[in-house]
């Protein structure tokens, strides 16, 4: 296999940037868990939530600047800048998750979202995994591995959205609130099929190195 480590030589910081950012990732999913079990913190979450966009949105200027000043990157350019931006959406969409979340709390009574972040869970976790591997002259059938796991994870998605549309139109609810919901549910939906699209740039990068 073609050595990215080799191609990479000092460059290791393109790697440093691109697993924080996935790092990040990881955190916005806890912060929607904190929201979702502590609701009446309110605009807390949601400044938590500025802060770290805010953070990670540095981190992707970061990446980019570094693009625009490096003679030679470990990766293709538009490789890093397309692995940058889709794991920048990931909080990005978790953030407008928030946001809808503490604008109608009252609107949440009967529902339930630990299925998805159980996904969104084990989908940031790989995601991350992989962005890590990607130093280490990863295999391609390893990478392989994952990405299909990323891609069963956002089947599993679809398959959870039909059980909870599903629900959502039994007449149980009220219609404001099947509207509030079946937002929400879109939006994590949303950041799992970001999960996905991160794992499809990574297999895509080491495909071409192989």
């Amino acid at each position: 296999m073609f050595s990215l480590q080799r191609l990479l030589g000092r460059n290791d910081e393109f790697f440093d940037l691109l697993e924080k950012s996935a790092t990040e990732a990881r955190e916005s999913v806890a912060l929607v868990k904190a929201a979702l079990d502590s609701p009446s913190k309110g605009a807390g979450s949601l400044d938590d939530f500025a802060l770290l966009r805010k953070k990670d949105k540095r981190i992707t200027e970061d990446i980019r600047t570094l693009v625009t000043r490096t003679f030679v990157t470990p990766l293709e350019r538009e490789d890093i800048d397309a692995l940058s931006t889709a794991l920048y959406k990931i909080p990005k969409t978790l953030e407008k998750f928030c946001e809808r979340l503490l604008l109608a709390p009252d609107r949440l009574k009967g529902a339930s979202f630990t299925r998805q972040l159980q996904l969104l869970d084990e989908a940031t976790q790989t995601v991350l995994e992989m962005i890590r591997g990607l130093r280490n002259n990863p295999g391609l059938e390893g990478v392989k591995e994952q990405n299909d796991r990323l891609q069963y994870l956002e089947g599993e998605a679809d398959k959870v959205m039909v059980e909870l549309l599903r629900e959502l139109y039994s007449g149980r609810f009220e219609p404001v609130a099947v509207i509030v919901l079946k937002d929400l549910y879109d939006l994590l939906e949303k950041v799992i099929d970001r999960c996905r699209d991160a794992g499809n740039v990574i297999f895509y990068i080491v495909l071409k190195n192989s």
